[in-house]
């Protein structure tokens, strides 16, 4: 019997992904897919686990769905992703409203989940994270420019204040052949932008044994119908030389690299388990420099972990005045239960790892308003995303500004320009981190 699926993703884009996969499992046995749970037959929830914001978000969903299912305008609810991976047992003895749950080895379970659950049972599957398979069809939720490629899942990395491991399994790549197949499909739909993400993309390959690499992989997207190939997220100590010279020669790899540090002094890095010295990040930065003078870098930052004093944090804030990265996210430190972090010594006052957070937000905020200021006069590609009838402009983004995250340029135009056209735009002042300008013909 077919029966009405809603799906909600949580969290990243990597989850997403899984999100989508679902959809096409469950529209390929019958069933019908929407976004909107109310009226529902089964709410699936994809959640994310990862820090402590995410697990409130997860379960502040949760909650509300359940006050759908009291209400009689849902019937059942299904959680999936790294929240049930986590706490399968917490979420069985505190939130009632879940009636089954699929971990993150068993996303491939959900139509007989589904289908469990409407008989009445209370499915639970946690399948081995070593098998988890991902190569399944999608229904592409983005939209019709712009799609993720998830190449590989997991992480071997082992960082000190991460628990990604332990809940989506050791680094595993997907095969260049089908990696392949599904960019191909991608472009044929219309893709316009590829987002290539994975936990860590730099190490690609590695795990196959068959010669594949990032660099090798992004040679052949390269030879698809993609305008943008944006990369998503390289860890510094696997860039290669021959990796920087295809981003840096193939024009369709953007010149925007999110290479994720989260920190630059020797010993924090020591501590988090990080493969890097302050010296190799700033060659590294230099050399990427180098070979793209226009290069746009995105970090990631943590402050507060157990160690940072004044000094380190303060060799921090001197690091990004010197090295102006354009794009960073900065985050307080969580000690979650089951890293090595949570039980290191000299745990930092969480008021004063928020402090550090604030004060970087503001060094950072100085950083992007000068980097701004500099394309003033500028003409630049932009990705067109619509019209705002809010704003009375178009909007959009440059080479510079990834989905979600980053910044929008706000322009005009004489005529019609449609969601997922190129167009060139005159930069001609900034708004609140954004900026704003009009068509050049």
């Amino acid at each position: 019997m077919p029966y009405k699926v809603a799906f909600v993703s949580l969290g990243c884009a990597k989850n997403l992904i899984n999100t989508e996969q679902m959809m096409a499992l469950c529209r390929k046995a019958g069933h019908t897919v929407t976004g909107d749970p109310e009226g529902a037959d089964v709410a699936v929830l994809n959640t994310c686990g990862f820090i402590e914001s995410a697990k409130s978000e997860a379960i502040d969903h949760i909650i509300a769905l359940g006050e759908l299912k009291q209400a009689g305008k849902l019937k059942k609810l299904l959680v999936t992703g790294c929240l049930t991976q986590r706490y399968p047992g917490e979420i069985r003895a505190e939130l009632p409203e879940v009636d089954g749950m699929l971990g993150t080895g068993s996303y491939t379970d959900v139509v007989t989940a589904v289908e469990e659950l409407m008989a009445g049972e209370r499915p639970e599957h946690f399948g081995r994270l070593d098998r988890a398979y991902d190569d399944g069809e999608r229904v592409v939720t983005t939209p019709p420019y712009t799609a993720y490629l998830k190449i590989a899942e997991g992480c071997s990395n082992g960082c000190a204040f991460c628990i990604i491991p332990k809940l989506r399994g050791r680094y595993r790549s997907r095969t260049m052949d089908h990696l392949l197949a599904e960019a191909r499909t991608l472009a044929d739909r219309g893709v316009k932008e590829l987002i290539v993400i994975a936990q860590d993309i730099t190490r690609y390959g590695m795990d196959l044994g068959d010669g594949s690499s990032l660099a090798g992989l992004l040679k052949e997207l390269c030879k698809l119908d993609f305008h943008w190939i944006r990369l998503h997220y390289l860890y510094p100590e696997v860039i290669t030389d021959e990796l920087i010279q295809v981003i840096a020669t193939q024009p369709k790899i953007l010149h925007y690299l999110d290479i994720p540090i989260q920190h630059c002094n020797d010993n924090i890095l020591k501590a988090m388990r990080r493969h890097n010295t302050r010296a190799e990040l700033e060659g590294l930065f230099a050399r990427l420099r180098a070979a793209m003078p226009d290069l746009v870098i995105r970090t990631s930052l943590i402050c507060g972990l157990p160690g940072e004093g004044e000094a380190e944090f303060e060799e921090l804030c001197q690091f990004l005045r010197e090295q102006k990265l354009q794009r960073v996210g900065v985050f307080q430190f969580s000690p979650e239960e089951g890293t090595l972090a949570e039980r290191m010594e000299d745990q930092v006052d969480p008021e004063v790892a928020a402090r550090r957070v604030e004060l970087v937000v503001d060094l950072q905020s100085r950083i992007m308003d000068q980097y701004n200021e500099e394309r003033l006069g500028t003409v630049m590609e932009v990705l067109c995303e619509g019209f705002d009838s809010t704003e009375g402009c178009y909007v959009g983004r440059t080479h510079a500004d990834s989905v979600e995250i980053d910044g929008r340029v706000l322009f005009t135009a004489a005529g019609l320009v449609p969601a997922g056209t190129f167009v060139n735009v005159r930069i001609t002042g900034t708004a609140d981190g954004d900026l704003t300008g009009e068509i050049e013909d």
